[in-house]
């Protein structure tokens, strides 16, 4: 019922032991600060955990990483031999969310084709990367994958629904379906209610998804985990080069699970994600701005708007008549030569507090960037094609997606 639609019920696994211990938020998250995952450490103790199957990026330089993939690796075949998890078949699951603000956030947890995802600059594909794929990034991703026997998803992919035809509905529906589960997840990262979707949801959803993708040659953007659905790709692109075509689709490596939500879910929050660069002046870096854009201004006017942070300095300055279309755009230009040629290390930060807490840092300074227009997503995405890298954030730190589903992705 899903033929030509680019997602699909998929075999899911769930671990049959304590979820509020065994579910952690995704890797990419608290990057810059050791003492979450420290703290993830102590809660999660000897339990069953997707802690053990995760490789943090706040510890993605560590001297030890390749014990660590090592470790990863062992740990997922250990699981498998215990027969921790509990398969639930051609299936996907409907769930709900509690996040930042008493808001509940809507998905629909499935296998998405990556024959129909394409995030090379100009893709036509039916699913589009939405920031600038940093080619660097993938292989570290890759050599945690390419030898895994699960993957955890944390990739969110957004679907322009308007109508709110696709996952909205199931809503109503959820009490004649089965809940699979219902806890608090660590952390601050709020509740979450999960049920199998039922056959004729499934074909409901499917019809709803077939009308949207007769109005439209993007039917889906990722919201999150770019680089990790990136590094699922080029996985699957070096399997095929070993494969006869007409098995492709037999292939593990062709699907990845992912969480689709609606764009204009009441529960998404689009927020900007800010800036801190380390390891240079703060003041000869703001120096330099002003002289990269001559015609910025100090305080809040009609332009591109940057507030920055320093110590216990604070200001705003615009650039007006920008040159490029968005505020990310024209501070990531500067940041980018800048760093290249004075050296420095950029760091993406979510919450506002954090950039002011970690500007106190010597040699640090941060930026403030203004909120990014959802209605922008898609437009942009079809005209442009991908936005510079890290331009928004699906909520807050803590809102972003916790491991609990898994499938298998090689034979053990």
């Amino acid at each position: 019922m899903f033929e030509g639609l680019g997602v699909a019920p998929a075999n899911i696994l769930l671990p049959n032991c304590d979820l509020s211990k065994w579910s952690v938020v995704a890797c990419d998250q608290y990057t810059a600060q050791d003492e979450y995952w420290r703290s993830v450490e102590e809660t999660v103790g000897d339990a069953y955990s997707s802690l053990r199957l995760i490789l943090p990026e706040a510890h993605l330089n560590d001297s030890d990483v390749e014990q660590k993939i090592v470790d990863i690796h062992y740990a997922m075949a250990q699981y498998i031999a215990r027969n921790l998890f509990l398969a639930h078949e051609n299936t996907m699951f409907y769930v709900e969310r509690g996040v930042s603000g008493g808001k509940i956030r809507r998905g629909l947890v499935c296998k998405m084709d990556l024959d129909a995802y394409d995030f090379r600059p100009g893709s036509q594909a039916m699913v589009r990367a939405t920031e600038k794929t940093v080619l660097e990034r993938i292989p570290p991703r890759v050599h945690i994958r390419e030898h895994a026997l699960l993957e955890l998803p944390h990739v969110m992919i957004l679907i322009d629904d308007s109508k709110g035809s696709v996952i909205a509905p199931l809503q109503q529906k959820k009490d004649r379906m089965d809940k699979l589960y219902g806890f608090d997840l660590m952390q601050g990262g709020g509740h979450i209610d999960g049920w199998r979707v039922d056959e004729a949801a499934m074909k409901e959803i499917a019809q709803s998804i077939q009308y949207l993708s007769g109005h439209t040659d993007m039917l889906y953007a990722v919201g999150d985990g770019n680089h990790s659905l990136a590094a699922a790709k080029t996985i699957y692109e070096n399997d095929k080069k070993s494969t006869p075509e007409n098995i492709w689709g037999l292939l593990y490596s062709r699907w990845t699970l992912v969480e689709i939500v609606s764009l204009n879910d009441p529960g998404v929050e689009f927020l900007p994600i800010h800036r801190i660069v380390f390891g240079v002046n703060p003041q000869k870096l703001l120096e330099a701005f002003c002289a990269y854009y001559p015609n910025v201004v100090v305080g809040e006017e009609n332009g591109h708007v940057i507030h920055w942070c320093y110590g216990d300095r604070r200001g705003t300055m615009t650039v007006l008549h920008p040159e490029a279309e968005l505020a990310v755009e024209t501070l990531q230009n500067f940041i980018d030569q800048y760093v290249e040629k004075n050296g420095g290390t950029v760091d993406y930060i979510h919450d506002i507090s954090v950039v002011e807490e970690l500007s106190q840092q010597e040699n640090a300074v941060g930026f403030v960037l203004p909120e990014f227009p959802r209605e922008k997503l898609f437009p942009y995405v079809q005209k442009h094609g991908a936005l510079p890298r890290k331009t928004f954030s699906i909520g807050h730190s803590q809102d972003k997606r916790y491991y609990l589903e898994s499938r298998i992705i090689e034979e053990g």
